[in-house]
């Protein structure tokens, strides 16, 4: 018998990196969510694609502002993914986040092994998700190797 406790399950055999999808709210605060589903679309143009779930704060921004940024975490940043990952009520607002901005006004999280800054150009409901298609604006890559997520918790690469 299918359930989603299973779905769950068999996806966690499927290691991922973890990306950090931001969004500016209208009051100019950067509002953020822990992401495994994402994924590149297409080289020309270059196109990559979020699954937001419906009920997330993300969807209802992504689609007014029409953008996001995705930030591929580094090996070293289980904090950043914890904090973006816990629900909104359980998040302490003091703890201070780094970001870099883009000429978009886009959020990077800072010391992201790879940042994108993205237009949206598409979307898609699925489910209980919407896909977003982003069109690339801009790309920042820098050192270091990928957080992964894997059967329910972070992993470095050995």
């Amino acid at each position: 018998m299918l359930d989603s406790q299973m779905f769950r399950q068999a996806w966690g055999k499927f290691a991922t990196g973890v990306s950090i999808i931001t969004t500016i709210q209208p009051d100019g605060q950067v509002h953020g969510m822990a992401a495994i589903g994402i994924a590149s679309v297409s080289l020309d143009p270059m196109l990559v694609l979020v699954c937001v779930g419906n009920d997330r704060s993300s969807h209802s921004l992504i689609k007014q502002t029409g953008r996001f940024a995705i930030s591929i975490l580094g090996e070293e940043q289980w904090d950043v993914a914890d904090y973006y990952a816990r629900p909104p009520e359980e998040k302490d607002e003091r703890r201070k986040l780094e970001f870099s901005f883009t000429k978009h006004g886009s959020a990077m999280v800072k010391d992201a092994v790879t940042s994108m800054d993205c237009h949206t150009v598409d979307e898609y409901v699925a489910g209980d998700h919407t896909i977003f298609i982003g069109e690339v604006d801009e790309i920042r890559t820098g050192p270091g190797r990928p957080l992964l997520f894997f059967e329910g918790g972070y992993r470095r690469l050995d």
